[in-house]
């Protein structure tokens, strides 16, 4: 496609006449502000989901699931060093991802939800 004289590149679609499907982080966002969640929430949700996007190399997240959700998260305690309440919001952000988003059925995801609650790293300062 030529647009203002500079050749630029385009998705292609396997039809002519087919419409492009949405992105996903756009989707997201859609399903989020649809439930009228606050822009900070919809932001850090889009954040946490292209986070696990990138720590997964950019699969779909249908062809993911416990294991890379656990991943994820594990990765966030021991490598990010990251507290209590921001793990459950990253997981908070996954959970909407998977029902509202994909519409996906989540007895695995609802499983690694209930082990994360017991398995989460606490970290006790001595003082002297």
């Amino acid at each position: 496609m030529v647009f203002n004289g500079v050749e630029v590149m385009t998705p292609e679609c396997t039809h002519p006449n087919e419409l492009m499907a949405p992105r996903l982080l756009d989707v997201v966002r859609e399903k989020l502000r649809v439930r009228h969640y606050s822009l900070r929430t919809e932001q850090q949700y889009i954040n946490w989901v292209q986070r696990f996007l990138r720590f997964h190399h950019h699969r779909h997240p249908r062809e993911m699931g416990a294991a890379e959700v656990t991943a994820f998260l594990t990765h966030l305690t021991v490598d990010g060093g990251v507290s209590a309440s921001t793990q459950n919001q990253a997981l908070s952000a996954l959970l909407f991802l998977y029902r509202q988003v994909l519409d996906v059925s989540l007895p695995w995801l609802d499983e690694v939800k209930h082990q994360w609650g017991q398995t989460r790293l606490i970290c006790y300062t001595v003082l002297h």
